[in-house]
């Protein structure tokens, strides 16, 4: 595997961001975020996860020592519940939208900047290869416009055993490629498949950011160490272009909520804030009202009419 190709913040320039992405579909981008920040909200996390029983007792829960006998990830009940109220933590929301986070991003997508709303916590157990994501395109999970990108940032830093993300090189350039469904939570592209270019990745260190095209396929390497691999997905896109609503709702019915999420923050500030800006959703909220009444499967409708209502 070949190492990433490396920027740095102090040397970045918004031409040579757009070069970077258009030409190799990622920009590992050095000492970004300050760290600080990162270990506030990797503390606000692992408080959650050593109360959960996922850490091993007697260690400082900053070193994330796993106690694999509670291994778990998604759909396991066990990790949702867990999962929930890593999700509601205000510090996990506000990380995005950090001013020297934004300040890159608008390098690349433009003073137009959408910060999509929900960030993905990834918690990710050591030797648990059942557990760990394989190759895919973050545009299988997020439709709406392609040109739309994803900031990997992990809380601390990631070493190789430790299971960073790992990228394959300008296959951005392929447009989208099949992924396997059948019999997969999460589903990815087979292995064998042509995916347009080399492997690279390395260490990612707290502080870095790892930004990639939504096109561009990515894996997780297998985490083996002993210690959980704490990594926050966050999305940013022009405002201007079709964003798709499914990535503003809760799908299912489970119950989440934003009124649930944000019912232990502290301030107002970055509550639906997404609702200031003129977004164009795709399909738009008359189709979807639409959908809910036509739609073939009964599954499908109310489906449309659970998105319908919390976008109302």
């Amino acid at each position: 595997m070949k190492p990433f190709r490396e920027m740095n913040k102090h040397d970045l320039t918004a031409r040579a961001l757009q070069e970077e992405i258009d030409s190799r579909g990622y920009a590992l981008i050095r000492r970004v975020l300050p760290h600080d920040e990162l270990t506030r909200v990797l503390m606000d996390v692992t408080q959650i996860l050593s109360r959960a029983g996922w850490l091993r007792p007697g260690h400082d829960p900053l070193e994330r020592i796993a106690d694999l006998s509670a291994a778990c990830g998604d759909p396991d009940p066990a990790f949702k519940r867990t999962y929930q109220d890593v999700f509601n933590l205000e510090s996990l929301h506000a990380l995005p939208h950090h001013p020297a986070l934004q300040q890159v991003m608008k390098m690349l997508v433009g003073n137009y900047l959408l910060i999509h709303p929900k960030p993905i916590g990834r918690l990710i157990f050591p030797h648990c290869e059942r557990l760990t994501v394989h190759a895919h395109q973050d545009y299988r999970f997020m439709g709406g416009d392609p040109e739309c990108f994803t900031v990997w940032i992990p809380l601390h830093d990631c070493p190789a055993n430790v299971g960073p993300l790992r990228v394959v090189e300008s296959s951005h350039r392929l447009g989208y490629v099949h992924h396997e469904d059948e019999n997969l939570h999460v589903p990815e592209i087979p292995a064998g498949a042509d995916v347009g270019g080399d492997w690279v990745g390395g260490q990612i260190n707290a502080g870095d950011v790892l930004i990639f095209h939504s096109m561009t396929v990515h894996a997780a390497s297998p985490n083996l160490s002993n210690q959980l691999r704490i990594s926050l997905d966050c999305r940013f896109q022009d405002y201007r272009r079709v964003f798709n609503p499914a990535n503003v709702v809760f799908a299912g019915d489970s119950g989440k909520s934003w009124e649930k999420t944000y019912a232990g923050w502290r301030s107002d500030d970055l509550k639906y804030y997404w609702k200031g800006l003129p977004i164009e959703f795709q399909p738009s909220k008359s189709e979807i009202e639409q959908l809910s009444k036509t739609e073939d499967s009964p599954g499908k409708r109310a489906r449309y009419a659970r998105m319908l209502s919390q976008l109302n």
